[in-house]
């Protein structure tokens, strides 16, 4: 290591390294290494992006992909976007996901209240072939729409998985989008089946959802069946339309033969998060999904056979569909809905330690609500099954590494991955060969050709930047919906950088290969002609013991950009003088005179998405006026009001 002074907080063991699946993959599955005894991840890195055709014709086998391989590896290789991998393979996502007939569970449900399910692997292929014959029945064939609007539960998965074993398509939303959110998205891709709930729960209430499904269901013209699962267990639902309850569906013929698509025939259509206009449908392909989560499971989160991965999400957020793509790695997934914080903070840490889980998933905005509650894992629980804590969603802070590091396990490795819905997986993430440091990415993900671009589109190492990626990847969006000439996404991802991917990133690459993300990079601020990432002013900020979470915004001023910081305080805190002059001599300290905030204001909350991710773009705009196209996209959007006609932003 150059710098001894960098805080290594895990370092795989020899024995970890030999027996890690990215180990066996090296030495079995790729000729230039087999006869090394040391492969560095940088050296498997670099050549998986020069060889893409070899790398991922070496994931496919690799893999065991059930399905017609195609005697063309990739076309059109120059072209971003316009690049095809595998197109002439043929395979099923679903048969692929349930090729397992040796591990007994498939899937451990929890729900808030304590009800709990367990469905082994020959069940839930039985459940997912026979609601696949009562699709089949009803209509739905290859590229048919079918939509949930469901909490994560096993049956939302059984419906995903059995509308692909049709070749259709499938698209989620969350319980907790409001009507109008929800027919923003599903109108645009026009869905012939919707399957749904009669409510679910959060923090300790039963929340109907009869009056919201009703008008959702009065929204969508093409619909052609719905189907209702009593989730909350009523005895009469009160819905207005005829339905079909979901387990009587179970007594349906099953499906006999699985569809063979294309590698990139759609898969699923996922949604950005529409905060600054209708939300972007993104159509994301069979096989590239496939792949791209079975390199990231087995080969980046080491997730053997028979392991348990818990991801906490819902299956409005990206991280469901790369949740249930472990199941193609044989493992055992975990599912929980409802709050993480019911009956305390003690609540994931008690399944975790109940369903001996080896790789625990979440948010950093929760590692950080842990921390700042005061509960320690590790003090209540074990927790000696834990080989890996991901954490995605937003940048995590050193200090969030060092409580995870401290406070949950010191032998577990810590991934902090990076990537998002436009891909669907990791740009960054971790491996099992590298140390872990605190406030750092692990890696580049293998096959991605990361890099960080300067304005003029140089390659800039240890100096911030746009995260951009220069060669085609498989899971790169098939196409945008309702874009028949590709406008949308051209725009999107290509038109700053000609034939290369800007992703939005806000991004520094280290000369050792590591990577600190600042934030997205249209979140950038930018006083004096000087960009700084809202990442280095958040970590100092909620540092600061009166402090829960805060937002940074530029706002215009004087011909220049000023910086100014909205604080939420803890309840009984106040925000002073002497508290406001200690935050700014802390930023001008630990980072610079240029991140220091002309204002610090306090609000009651703060704007958020529906994957919780703060949304400083909206603040933004409604500080200067502007309208916001797609409240729904917010979980809270009435916090956007206490941003409104400020008096503190007019001196």
């Amino acid at each position: 290591m150059e710098n001894k002074d960098l805080n290594v907080l895990w370092s795989p063991s020899r024995k970890i390294k030999e027996e890690s699946n990215l180990n066996q993959f090296i030495k079995n599955f790729v000729d230039e290494f087999k006869n090394q005894s040391d492969v560095k991840y940088e050296e498997l890195w670099k050549w998986s992006i020069e060889k893409p055709e070899k790398f991922w014709d070496s994931i496919w086998d690799y893999s065991n992909v059930l399905g017609v391989k195609g005697d063309i590896l990739l076309k059109d290789k120059d072209k971003m976007p316009g690049a095809r991998f595998f197109p002439n393979a043929k395979l099923n996502y679903t048969e692929n996901l349930l090729k397992n007939k040796n591990e007994p569970l498939a899937i451990i449900s929890e729900r808030e209240d304590g009800l709990k399910s367990k469905i082994s692997t020959l069940e839930l292929k039985d459940k997912v072939l026979k609601l696949a014959g009562w699709l089949k029945e009803n209509g739905i064939s290859k590229g048919d729409r079918v939509c949930a609007y469901m909490p994560n539960c096993p049956e939302t998965i059984i419906t995903m998985l059995a509308t692909a074993s049709l070749g259709a398509v499938f698209s989620s939303c969350s319980t907790d989008f409001g009507v109008a959110g929800v027919l923003d998205r599903f109108q645009q891709i026009e869905p012939k089946i919707l399957v749904t709930v009669d409510g679910y729960l959060y923090n300790g209430k039963a929340i109907e959802r009869h009056e919201e499904v009703h008008q959702i269901v009065q929204g969508l013209s093409t619909l052609q069946n719905v189907l209702i699962l009593k989730y909350l267990n009523e005895n009469h639902l009160k819905y207005s339309f005829s339905y079909k309850d979901f387990d009587s569906v179970y007594i349906s013929k099953p499906l006999e033969n699985f569809t063979k698509v294309n590698f990139n025939d759609p898969l699923y259509i996922v949604f950005s998060s529409g905060t600054t206009g209708a939300p972007k449908c993104i159509v994301h392909g069979v096989g590239g999904v496939l792949l791209q989560h079975a390199k990231e499971h087995k080969l980046h989160a080491n997730i053997h056979k028979g392991d348990r991965v818990f991801y906490f999400s819902t299956c409005g957020w990206m991280m469901w569909n790369w949740l249930l793509g472990a199941l193609f790695s044989e493992a055992t997934i975990i599912l929980y809905e409802g709050s993480p914080f019911y009956g305390g903070p003690n609540k994931l840490w008690d399944l975790a330690e109940k369903e001996k889980i080896n790789l625990f998933g979440t948010s950093a905005k929760y590692i950080d609500a842990v921390r700042k509650s005061g509960y320690k894992p590790n003090k209540h629980n074990q927790l000696k099954f834990l080989k890996c804590l991901c954490s995605t969603g937003s940048p995590l802070s050193p200090e969030s590494f060092d409580f995870i590091n401290k406070f949950i396990s010191s032998e577990m490795q810590i991934g902090s991955i990076s990537g998002g819905t436009d891909i669907l997986s990791c740009f960054v993430l971790n491996n099992p060969l590298d140390e872990v440091i605190s406030g750092e990415i692990q890696c580049r993900g293998l096959g991605m050709a990361v890099d960080v671009f300067d304005e003029e589109g140089n390659s800039v190492t240890d100096t911030p930047g746009e995260l951009v990626c220069t060669k085609p990847f498989p899971s790169m969006p098939v196409m945008f919906w309702n874009d028949p000439d590709g406008k949308k996404y051209q725009e999107a991802y290509f038109d700053y950088y000609p034939n290369v991917w800007r992703h939005g990133d806000w991004t520094k690459l280290t000369k050792r290969g590591t990577l600190v993300i600042f934030g997205r990079s249209d979140a950038t601020l930018n006083p004096g002609g000087v960009r700084i990432g809202t990442a280095e002013i958040y970590k100092v900020v909620e540092s600061f013991e009166k402090i829960l979470e805060s937002i940074v915004i530029g706002q215009e001023w004087e011909d220049d950009i000023r910086i100014v910081l909205f604080v939420k305080l803890k309840e009984k805190a106040s925000l002073d003088e002497k508290l406001k002059t200690e935050i700014k001599n802390k930023l001008r300290q630990l980072v610079s005179p240029r991140h220091v905030p002309a204002k610090i204001i306090s609000v009651a909350d703060i704007p958020r998405t529906r994957s919780g991710k703060i949304t400083e773009l909206a603040v933004r705009d409604v500080i200067h006026g502007k309208k916001i196209k797609n409240i729904e996209a917010l979980s809270n959007p009435e916090a956007l009001d206490l941003f409104k006609d400020l008096s503190e932003l007019n001196n």
